[in-house]
Order: structure tokens, then C-alpha cells, then sequence
């Protein structure tokens, strides 16, 4: 008897489509997460002026990488980074006809995902309740800076305010430096994480009860519970500043040391590692001194710890060093730049950075994006296509979609709702 044969890849939500009404980052990023792991996205954006990330400097055109666009077929990086795989269609959400429009996508959505500021939907007459009467099992995804609920508050959200007030800017730098923005806008990428953790438990919810619900992430709750996962005001209770620099003192030795021509990282909070520390750096007897004995030994004499450590680093070239770390068993690694970071051949190969095309022109510039970083045993992900222009995929969103007919269709363009 033989086996059967095995099924084809397939993307894990094949089958499942998004209306996309989210703009900037923090909507964009969840939005193509899903498309990435094989939802149907369609990206509606405003027909008179699209997602702001399309004006975000770098271009890449035909003349490669340019801080402003020189051409009218150059595209933003963060377009073509954030919108693959999606369908880019238009519609006018304050025009009077868009909310018939709006509720015959609704019909044939699951997932309805949306990050304007709290009530903004609402008056449109297009927001969750509108959506949950169209269609009762609707997931409708609201990513905000501080909830969808209108006592919330707060104003606008964007990457800086919610790391000002998260508190993240007061962990990084050392204790006399002002605030330290994070340069990944982690804000603006964590809360979309947990909008899809969202999406997915709802959609599992509704395989149970048959119906959807609204899923709220605020970007402010989302980043600040990730702040509470240290106990920063404990450790300070305890003599350890809030606010370390490049080392982690409850752990040590456990930080960034110089090298003589660089950087690099250690971690070697067991024993079995500072061992390996000490045998490194040819002083094995430090295993026995009463400083660094035990683990709360070193951290009570970090500093000691770390400027023996540091001296014994800044002598030698960060490539002996990781030589010398690996042969004796202790976590090290180089601090590399982003460039030589999201090229690095073990996450490339993985997918989780990808090489992006112009998509009239091809590999014009060296550009290198986000991928979908979760690999399947059976399932796949991936993208259908590069970023879409404003609008391009009206007619098979509106007629092979929704079956408008082509004189419906140009209506709604000579009127200006799409």
C-alpha cells in the first residue's frame, strides 16, 4: 500500500478576506502579515490622496534611490515594503453612495482591519456596529493609540508619543542621558502583532459561535505591557539603576563591551557560562573569588566584573573574541549594522527578509524588506504581488468581486466615490 501523496503548500489563511482601511504603519504592518500568510486583502485607500506611507522618503524609480520623487512612477520604500500582496482599490468613505459600497464588501469580508484615530468611523457610518449588522461574523480588528472606546482619549498616536509614554524611553541610555527613542518604531510594530493574535483567536472564536467580534489593541497598552514584563522600580528599590546602559547588572556579566575595532555582545548569566567567561580570558581563578563566585555574587560586584571584562575585550579584535567565546561555550556575538543585519544569509534564506522589486522596473536598488517571519512544516507564506498603485485593482475588486457591471463601475468613478 503507498502513501498518500502530500498536499500541496498552501498559505494558512487561503480563503479568508480582509478589508484593509488602515493607513501609516501600525494598520498597514498587521494588514500584511495577513496577506503574507495567504489572506485575500483588499487595501482601500482614498481616491483623492492614498496611504500616507506612499510619500515617505526613500523613492526607488528607474534612477534607483532618490529623497524625493523625481518621477511619477517612483514609489515610496515603505509602500513597497508595507502594501505587497494586497489589492489597491479606492473609495471615498465620506461620500454618500461609499456606505452601500462599503456594506457589499463587508458581505464578502471576514476580517475588516482599521487604525483611525478613536471615532473617527463612527460618523462615516462605517464603523464595527455598522460592519457587525452587515455581516454579524465579521472580525473587525481596531488598532488605536489608546483604545477604541471614546473614554479613552488621548489624542493622536504616533511611534514617539506612545514610546514617551509607555515609559520605554527612560529604560534605554545610561542614567544621566536624556530620553532615548527606540529607532525601530516598536510601538508602531507591536500592536499590530497583537491585533493578528487577535484576529486569529476571534476567527477560532467564530468557528465555535458562528459569529465575529471587535478586536481592540491600543498601541499604548501594547507597548506598556511589554515595559511591565521588567521590574525596573523593583531593581531600583534594590540599587540597580533603571536605566543601564549597554549592560543588564541583575545578570551579569551581560552586555555590550568594546572591542579594539568594534563591538560585542556577551551573555553569561549561569555559571556554566561565566565559567567559560573566565576561561576565556585566561583567569580561571575568578571562579573563586568571592565576587564573582556565585551569581549574586557578580551582580552585587558588576562593575568590578565589567571593567575586568571590558579590559580584557578592548585588547583584542571583535573577530578573535567571538572565536574565542564560541571554543570555551559562551553566548557572544558581533553588533552589526541594520544594513549587514537584514542580509545576513541564515535569515534571508529563511524569508524573513526579502530582496524588493520596483514593480515596473525591477531590481533597481539594493533593497531589502520584510518578510514573514514563521516557517511552517506544511503551510507556506508569501506575498501575490508588489505594491499595488492607487486603485489599481477597482475592476476586479468592484466587478469580478462585488459583480458591478463596467457602466456601475464608471459611475462611481465620474462621481468621485472610488
Amino acid at each position: 500500500m503507498t502513501a498518500p501523496a502530500p498536499a500541496a503548500r498552501t498559505r494558512p489563511l487561503e480563503g479568508l478576506t480582509v478589508l484593509d482601511l488602515t493607513i501609516a504603519l501600525a494598520g498597514p504592518y498587521a494588514t500584511f502579515l495577513l496577506a503574507g500568510l495567504g489572506a485575500r486583502v483588499i487595501k482601500v485607500e482614498n481616491p483623492g490622496h492614498g496611504d500616507p506611507c506612499r510619500t515617505n522618503a526613500p523613492y526607488v524609480g528607474r534612477d534607483g534611490v532618490t529623497l524625493v520623487r523625481t518621477h511619477d512612477d517612483d514609489v515610496s520604500a515603505s509602500a513597497l515594503n508595507r502594501l505587497r500582496g494586497k489589492l489597491g482599490t479606492t473609495l471615498n468613505l465620506k461620500h454618500p453612495r461609499a456606505r452601500e459600497i462599503f456594506a457589499d464588501l463587508l458581505r464578502h469580508a471576514d476580517i475588516v482591519v482599521e487604525n483611525f484615530s478613536t471615532g473617527t468611523m463612527d460618523p462615516l457610518g462605517v464603523g464595527y456596529e455598522y460592519a457587525r449588522e452587515m455581516n454579524p461574523r465579521i472580525v473587525f480588528c481596531s488598532l488605536s493609540g489608546f483604545g477604541a472606546e471614546k473614554a479613552a482619549g488621548g489624542g493622536k498616536a504616533m511611534d514617539t508619543i506612545i514610546q514617551a509614554l509607555s515609559g520605554l524611553m527612560m529604560t534605554s541610555g545610561e542614567p544621566s542621558d536624556g530620553p532615548v527613542r527606540v529607532g525601530v518604531p516598536v510601538a508602531d510594530m507591536v500592536a499590530p502583532l497583537f491585533g493578528v493574535i487577535g484576529i486569529l483567536a476571534a476567527l477560532q472564536q467564530r468557528e465555535r459561535t458562528g459569529v465575529g467580534q471587535q478586536v481592540d489593541v491600543s498601541m499604548l497598552g501594547a507597548l506598556t505591557s511589554m515595559v511591565a514584563g521588567e521590574p525596573f522600580d523593583l531593581l531600583e528599590q534594590c540599587g540597580i539603576p533603571q536605566r543601564t546602559g549597554r549592560m543588564v547588572p541583575r545578570l551579569a556579566p551581560f552586555g555590550v563591551y568594546r572591542t579594539l575595532d568594534g563591538w560585542i555582545a556577551i551573555c553569561a548569566p549561569t555559571e556554566a557560562f561565566a565559567r567559560g567567561v573566565f576561561a576565556a580570558m585566561r583567569q580561571p581563578e575568578l571562579e573563586a573569588d568571592r565576587r564573582f563566585e556565585t551569581r549574586d555574587a557578580r551582580v552585587a560586584n558588576v562593575e568590578a566584573l565589567n571593567e575586568l571584562l571590558e579590559s580584557f575585550t578592548a585588547a583584542r579584535r571583535s573577530v578573535d573574541l567571538l572565536d574565542l567565546f564560541d571554543r570555551h561555550g559562551v553566548p557572544a556575538a558581533d553588533v552589526r549594522s541594520p544594513r549587514d543585519a537584514v542580509r545576513d544569509p541564515r535569515v534571508v534564506q529563511r524569508g524573513e527578509t526579502v530582496p524588493l522589486d520596483h514593480p515596473q522596473h525591477g531590481r533597481v536598488a539594493d533593497m531589502i524588506g520584510q518578510g514573514v517571519p514563521i516557517v511552517f512544516s506544511v503551510g507556506t507564506t508569501g506575498f501575490d504581488g508588489p505594491a499595488p498603485a492607487i486603485g489599481e485593482h477597482n475592476d476586479v475588486v468592484y466587478r469580478d468581486l462585488l459583480g458591478y457591471s463596467r457602466d456601475a463601475i464608471a459611475s462611481l468613478r465620474a462621481d468621485d466615490v472610488i
